[in-house]
């Protein structure tokens, strides 16, 4: 594989143009407004696929969004890699805050990215990640550097839940079956500290909504004699955490995975600058669980946010209304042992319980997803690490991520197959914010990269 770094760059402006293309179709599986832009997702990745080099190239349908699948098998006695991606992206909102609009893709230059970054919504987070895997099967494919069999999943509801997914994978376990899964949906500590994520949080994710009156009313008529729901609402929300940031829900922490001292100091050990940190944010103080450090209190430990909160007149002007209504959008990220649906009636029933009379609370549970922590003594991350010391020069550190991917714990579970995660997108790169952006450095390091999995995959699993 001598050759690669000449193929990627004599194919530079082809991958990055491919990829803008890509990156211009409004993929929002959350909308239903954008269905005809996500079925024309699909397609691109079908025709990508087939020009790629897979011999059987499909688009699966589903309850929901298809799922392109594609094959190149070579020999059935080599090792099988199943690649799994997302097509589908985040909702742009709030577009005002981007600096140039998010589905009109350009390469700017930034102080982490000198050598520019494609600016636009699903950059990093999944289309930029996805695409360097068609590109490097392609590499493979056109120089006769494929060293074992590749299928792809490809599916349009990773950011709404994936239950497509998981209807779909049970329904194929031969035509999905493999040795390992490859992703890259995850990150890296920076562009010169390779990192390989080892472990993701998983996710329980609620809506809440508190009811009053039944009618909105005259605030000066009504005020004070009746319960507000926005006011109960978020004294109801700020008890969910106490002086300590500990989550107050009984029976929250009885599954959570306690790390030993020794593991702690492992973790400890990973680069990190807590100014900058707070820089790159243009925050005064981190904030978070007492008695454990900023990486740690977003990978290692359960969290609690609201992602949304709204009732009542938020238009322009005054207009003084005590709302009959105030919603809630909350998600949980926890650590491995937790289960998610557990943890969700957990938290129904806490909510429920701490509503005062005057109001009536439903809460209406959406996704989730278990956390996943993938063994570092395996072939597979050892033929990861073994490819990100050939083309970055240095050994990758093992980093849990606070991040979740939810359907990780699916394959293991029907496909009883392992999951690498090898990421290249920065945390610096803001995902599911305005102004996402995936550097051409990662993209093209990418593309490098994932060949060599392949050839030390290949190699190791012969000598097993």
């Amino acid at each position: 594989m001598s050759n690669v770094k000449s193929y990627i760059e004599n194919n530079k402006n082809k991958f990055l143009n491919e990829l803008i293309e890509l990156l211009k179709i409004p993929s929002i599986s959350a909308d239903s407004a954008y269905k005809k832009d996500v079925l024309l997702t699909a397609d691109f990745v079908l025709e990508s696929l087939k020009k790629a080099g897979c011999d059987n190239v499909e688009m699966c349908e589903t309850p929901g969004y298809p799922i392109i699948y594609g094959e190149k098998i070579i020999n059935p006695d080599l090792p099988t890699v199943l690649v799994y991606g997302h097509y589908d992206v985040q909702p742009a909102d709030p577009i005002e805050l981007w600096t140039s609009p998010p589905f009109e893709p350009v390469i700017k230059k930034t102080e982490i990215h000198p050598e520019g970054a494609i600016f636009a919504r699903g950059a990093c987070d999944d289309k930029g990640q996805m695409y360097m895997h068609v590109k490097a099967l392609e590499y493979m494919t056109s120089t006769g550097n494929l060293p074992c069999n590749v299928k792809f999943m490809i599916e349009g509801e990773e950011e709404v839940g994936s239950e497509s997914l998981a209807w779909f994978v049970p329904r194929n376990k031969e035509k999905l079956a493999n040795d390992v899964i490859l992703i890259s949906d995850t990150g890296m500590i920076a562009n010169d500290i390779p990192s390989i994520t080892t472990g993701l949080r998983g996710l329980s994710y609620v809506e809440v909504e508190v009811t009053g009156p039944n009618r909105d009313l005259h605030s000066g008529l009504y005020g004070g004699a009746v319960a507000n729901p926005i006011n109960v609402l978020t004294k109801m929300i700020a008890s969910l955490h106490d002086e300590n940031n500990h989550i107050t829900i009984p029976g929250f922490y009885d599954n959570v995975e306690e790390l030993s001292t020794e593991e702690r100091a492992e973790m400890a050990k990973a680069p990190f600058s807590l100014e900058n940190y707070k820089k790159a944010l243009n925050i005064d103080a981190v904030d978070g669980e007492k008695g454990y450090s900023t990486n740690e209190r977003n990978s290692i430990r359960p969290t609690l946010d609201v992602n949304g909160i709204w009732g009542g007149y938020t238009g322009e002007g005054a207009k003084t209304v005590i709302a009959s209504k105030a919603y809630a959008k909350i998600s949980m990220r926890l650590v491995p042992n937790q289960d998610w649906k557990e943890i969700t009636e957990l938290f129904k029933n806490h909510f429920e319980s701490i509503a005062p009379k005057s109001v009536k609370v439903v809460v209406k549970p959406h996704h989730g997803g278990q956390g996943y922590v993938t063994p570092i003594d395996n072939i597979a991350y050892q033929a990861a690490s073994k490819a990100y010391e050939t083309t970055f020069g240095k050994t990758p550190i093992p980093q849990r991520s606070g991040g979740s991917i939810p359907i990780v714990a699916l394959f293991e579970q029907e496909l009883k197959s392992k999951t690498i995660l090898m990421g290249f997108g920065l945390d610096s790169d803001a995902i599911h914010s305005p102004n996402e952006h995936f550097g051409v450095f990662n993209y093209l390091k990418g593309i490098e990269t994932i060949p060599y999995f392949y050839k030390y995959f290949t190699e190791l699993s012969k000598k097993k």
